[in-house]
């Protein structure tokens, strides 16, 4: 049936059809044959282009995914006010990338990579997303499309080209973590299949936790004695990084005595399977942690302590900028977490949930309802709360806050019944 209704509009038929006596039949034909016409293969680039305006959205998505569709019609359509439409298209112009030929490619420059650079730059995220997943691994496609797909601002775009894109080299992911707001974007990076020494570098400077625990999962990243220095240290202060540093592969025994001094003792009896350690030197690790539990556990009193030295120095007015900074410098977190909550009067789990949440804008609002400066509101976020340098809020003009009350009170809302 199909066979004779393209034979009847064009070619292949006792008389020949002029484009425009083909139109007139199309007109003719009802949108189950017009749909069907835009799908088959078969079909004329005449009629694809023409059925390339056709009022019906179905028909012009399968305009969109037929391969025989010239590229005059896949012009008109990259412009086509159905996002599904453009999904189509994306999908097909993607996918016809790794089975050209030289010659073919050479076309496809010509024809079709505006094309695919207009729906790398689409409006709506669906589409750019469906460019990247299908390019991700080519290493046949312009580069400044995949430059435009890895720094784009939806994780759920750049995050496929920065994990596998083959054309991305250091030098370009460094500018990416560098520059990049984007949560998750330096997690993919940190997964990529090879990730050099410099990266590792690069992912351990920013203070991105997830990304620095993607990284110590990989274990296809090189990362030097030094780079794990500094996660050891960062891990000292952040428990989020315990788990990861103990199943990291390849550490040494100077690094396993270090982890050791600050991590749960079933992570480092964990180590001590993992890496088959002799009994003695796992005895004596064992003997560290039990004594170090047992010097650094606090009990209530500590707790009380720490309560009453707070409310004691905000009776006595000494709670300011230069003795929480004091604080911050000294490494006293129990303490420093006590005295906010005495000068926002707020619950004391609530300034624990905001210190930990490394969410900027809280703990901005909360410097600000302590009546603190930015300056150390600046210095909370980077030394105590370990905000990753690319997503710490700074101060707008040198020293205002950059959020409005309006907005600082907003965050802070969830919080001041201690939930």
């Amino acid at each position: 049936m199909l066979k004779n209704m393209i034979q009847r509009i064009w070619g292949n038929s006792a008389k020949e059809y002029s484009y425009e006596e083909a139109r007139n039949v199309l007109e003719e034909e009802n949108n189950r044959d017009k749909s069907q016409l835009a799908a088959h293969q078969e079909t004329k680039p005449e009629i694809l282009y023409y059925l390339a305006n056709d009022k019906s959205a179905d028909i012009r998505r399968k305009i969109a995914a037929n391969k025989s569709t010239p590229s005059q019609a896949d012009s008109i359509l990259v412009k086509d006010e159905d996002v599904e439409v453009r999904q189509e298209l994306a999908r097909k112009i993607a996918r016809m990338l790794p089975d050209l030929c030289e010659d073919e490619i050479i076309k496809v420059r010509e024809e079709a990579i505006e094309i695919l650079e207009r729906l790398a730059g689409d409006q709506f995220p669906q589409v750019r997303r469906i460019i990247s997943e299908e390019i991700k691994t080519f290493d046949c496609v312009p580069k400044h499309i995949i430059q435009q797909l890895a720094k784009d601002d939806q994780l759920e775009v750049c995050a496929p080209i920065l994990e596998y894109s083959p054309l991305l080299n250091t030098a370009d992911l460094k500018e990416i973590i560098a520059a990049t707001t984007v949560d998750g974007a330096l997690k993919a990076i940190a997964q990529r299949s090879h990730v050099d020494e410099e990266i590792s570098d690069a992912i351990t400077s920013s203070l991105d936790i997830p990304a620095v625990t993607a990284l110590l999962a990989n274990k296809n990243a090189q990362i030097r004695e030094s780079t794990l220095d500094a996660i050891i240290e960062q891990a000292t202060e952040i428990e989020q990084l315990h788990k990861p540093l103990v199943n990291c592969a390849n550490l040494s025994i100077r690094a396993i005595k270090r982890i050791a001094g600050f991590v749960a003792s079933s992570l480092v009896n964990q180590m001590i399977t993992s890496y088959d350690l002799d009994k003695h030197l796992a005895d004596d690790l064992l003997s560290r942690v039990k004594q170090r539990i047992k010097d650094s556990r606090p009990d209530e009193a500590d707790q009380d302590t720490l309560a009453v030295q707070a409310q004691k120095f905000y009776d006595q007015g000494l709670l300011d900028d230069a003795f929480i900074e004091n604080t911050i410098k000294n490494r006293q977190k129990e303490l420093l977490s006590f005295c906010l909550s005495e000068m926002a009067k707020m619950p004391l789990d609530s300034i624990r949930k905001i210190i930990s949440s490394k969410k900027a804008r809280r703990v901005v609002a909360l410097a600000w309802r302590c009546d603190l400066s930015m300056r150390t509101a600046i210095k909370i976020q980077q030394e105590i709360s370990c905000i990753p340098t690319n997503k710490v809020l700074n101060a707008r003009d040198g020293c205002d806050f950059p959020l409005s009350e309006v907005e600082m009170t907003y965050d802070l809302a969830l919080y001041d019944g201690g939930s």
